[in-house]
Order: structure tokens, then sequence, then C-alpha cells
């Protein structure tokens, strides 16, 4: 599949309302020859691969950026809370089982622009929708509009349906204008930014933090896409020791042991673009068999420790389901009982801020607990995610380094309290 950018001259207006503008469209398609049926008097500018997007949360575009490059992608520009690359569907199959901070990895299929709903209609009814799905294709749209005419985002995503049906029933020749969607899922994404509308399809489907392991719930999650970022801000190594002594149901330790083993986040879950007819069938067992080659066997010091015995169950339930429950030590205890024999290593929590679990004087009795086991630690780091207020007072120590994140639409910071760097002895 290649991406193709045309020109394309207006058409004539038949009492229709039609797009009086000259449009720039970005079309994928299997070969050129059938990109050119979609324009008229249209004229290539250049063709490449794929375009695909990896959505991010707010303030990790670095930490995501940083996964790529590490991943084979290093020309990977961020816009709007996305990283931009390119690739074919084997590098689909790549980011969907190996990123462990993108929120889902999306194809590209136009940008133009979009004024009104029939440049809109006019813009999706361009794209090949036929060479992706079938008659029995479930579609389901995922809108969004911003310092856009068109504002109204719930009428512009049944223009984007209604211009796919449309496309698809002339194209495939159906008796009824209508889908029946009982096949596989496209989640197709209509994002109009400035009014500029970028279409997009989700190969992932379910969110990529949804690895698979976390099937039991608990209050105040941290989602495992986000806890893998942590780690990345992080001075962690497999060779040190980490502690989460706010661990709820374990996944900053599980993410640390499933990284450090390398074992692939997205290994025991399924995708949307695995159904599709467009995809080259075992790319994806072709994939999952190369992380599996990847994984490690090796011993880590990683510890989790909760008040709640709840927690401290499902924590070992769901380290047991990702596959790491040796390598990791869970035990019911109070934060300020913890102690090491280690000179070095790393804290790394996402304790209590009074908006999630307790109210603010219990949080701040905790931030309070937090510091002082940190201040009695040899040359630890500490790191911690959190939305209460002036959270370095009550820990004690003003952090090295802060950072501007968002947790579950909670304003919350990162911070970083360094310690000595090891030496090379121990």
């Amino acid at each position: 599949m290649e991406q193709f950018k045309y020109t394309i001259s207006p058409k004539k207006n038949k009492g229709k309302g039609c797009a009086s503008l000259f449009q720039t469209v970005h079309i994928c398609s299997h070969t050129e020859k059938n990109a050119k049926k979609l324009v008229r008097n249209g004229k290539v500018c250049y063709n490449e691969s794929m375009k695909l997007l990896i959505p991010c949360a707010s303030g990790l575009e670095q930490v995501v950026k940083r996964q790529l490059t590490h991943l084979g992608y290093p020309e990977n520009p961020a816009q709007n809370g996305r990283i931009a690359v390119k690739g074919e569907w084997e590098d689909v199959a790549k980011l969907n089982v190996f990123l462990r901070s993108g929120e889902r990895v999306l194809i590209e299929l136009a940008c133009f622009p979009a004024t009104n709903f029939d440049e809109l209609f006019d813009g999706v009814y361009a794209i090949p929708w036929e060479e992706y799905m079938t008659a029995h294709s479930e579609i389901r749209i995922d809108g969004k509009s911003y310092k856009s005419a068109l504002g109204a985002i719930k009428a512009a995503g049944g223009i984007v349906k209604k211009a796919i049906v449309k496309r698809l029933s002339e194209k495939l020749h159906l008796r009824s204008p209508r889908l029946d969607e009982s096949g596989e899922r496209f989640i197709v994404g209509c994002s109009i930014y400035e009014d500029k509308a970028t279409i997009t399809v989700d190969t992932s489907g379910e969110g990529l933090h949804k690895r698979g392991y976390r099937t039991l719930a608990y209050s105040a999650p941290l989602k495992e896409t986000t806890a893998a970022a942590l780690l990345d801000l992080t001075y962690y190594h497999p060779d040190k020791p980490l502690a989460d002594l706010f661990c709820g149901s374990g996944t900053i330790p599980i993410e640390a042991a499933m990284r450090s083993l390398k074992i692939a986040p997205g290994l025991k879950r399924n995708f949307d673009f695995e159904r599709w007819k467009c995809v080259k069938k075992g790319i994806l067992c072709q994939t999952k068999e190369e992380a599996n080659d990847l994984i490690l066997r090796k011993k880590l010091t990683i510890f989790g420790g909760d008040l709640s015995k709840e927690a401290i169950s499902i924590a070992k339930y769901h380290a047991k389901r990702a596959g790491v429950e040796q390598a990791i030590s869970f035990r019911v205890a109070d934060v300020k009982d913890f102690q090491s024999s280690f000179s070095y290593g790393i804290l790394l929590s996402n304790p209590p801020y009074g908006e999630r679990l307790s109210d603010i004087e219990e949080a701040k009795g905790l931030m309070k607990a937090f510091g002082t086991v940190y201040s009695s630690l040899d040359n630890w780091s500490a790191y911690f995610i959190s939305g209460l207020p002036e959270a370095e007072r009550y820990f004690g120590k003003r952090a090295d380094k802060k950072k501007k994140l968002w947790n579950a639409n909670i304003e919350c910071a990162f911070y970083s309290f360094l310690g000595a760097p090891p030496k090379h002895n121990q």
C-alpha cells in the first residue's frame, strides 16, 4: 500500500453546494494506477509509504519519540499530539506489538480542507475504501474538531459514514445502499483541525494500554502505557532494584518486569487490522514469533507493596497473566516500613493524591511518610506522579526535575529526585 498526493480541481456546482476550492488530498492505494482513478484532472506530486500516526498522552510525546527511534523509526515528527512515521503493513504489526507508550497505531488515508459538509463528503468519498473494507465491514466513526467551521462533530461523523457507504455500495455493486456490518471492525477517525480534515483508520482497535493481563478492576489504576512512559523518564536499569510502595493492582512493577525481560506489550492480544482483507496473512504471527525470540530469562529485583490485601492479590494475579510473577515480590506492606540493603535503587510510585483514593489530609500524610523513607535510603532515586498540590513540601525535598503530565484527566506533575550515580564496583 502506498500513499499518493493529488491536487484536485473543483467540481462543477450542480446545485449541491459542492466545494469551489482546489483540494490537496493524500490517498492510500495499492497501485498508482488505482489511485489515479480517484481524481479528475489531478496531478501526481509524489508517492511514498503509508503514513502512520501514533497518538500519545499529553506530556509524553518525547518519550514515545524515543521509543520509536529505538524501534528503528528515527524520523518521527510530532503534531497535535500524534507522532508520524512511514511504514508498510509489517511496520503496522511491529508498532502494535512492540510500542510501549503509544496509545494506538493509525493509518492516515487522506488530508484535505473541509470548511463545509460537501468538502468533507467529497474528500472522504475519494478514498478507496473498497480496497480495505467489504460489504460486511463494521464501521465506527471517531470524530473530533478544533478551531474549525465544522464544529458539529456528530453531524460530521454522519457525513463521513455516508460517504464511505456510498462509495462501497457503488464500487462493490451492492444491491442495498446499506452494509450489514456483521464483519471485521473499522474505526474511522475524522479529525478536523483549523478547517483541515485528517481521515484515519485505527489498526489497533482497543487502545494499546490494554495489554491483556489486567482483567480485574481496582480503584484508580494507572494506564499501562503511562506506567511504561514513567519508567522511561527514570534512570531505571534491570540491574537495579525497583520498588513501588503504592503498587495498587501492580501496573508499574509489571511494566518494569516486562520491559526488563523484553516481553513485548502487545504479545498476548489481538488487533483489528489482522482481520482486514488488505493485510497479508501471517504478518502478525511472524511479528509475534520475533517478539517471543527476544524474551530474556533473568533474575530481577522488583518489589510492589500496598496496604490493601485486595490490591496485592490482584497484582499477583495480573503478574501471573503477564508472565512475570517470578520477577516481582508483592507484599502487603506499609510505606513507612520499607527498608533495603541495596545502596542504589529506584523508587517509582503513583501514590494517592486526594482526588482518587483518599482525602487530601491522608494523601499528605502518605507523602510525608514516603519522603521520610526516601531520606533513609542510601543513594536511591525517587520518582512519583502526583496531583497533590505542593507535593514537594510534604515529601520534604525539592525535586531535581518536574514535568507536567495528565493522569485520568487529572493535571499532575512527575517529580524526579536523583540519587548519586552507582560506582562501577557496585
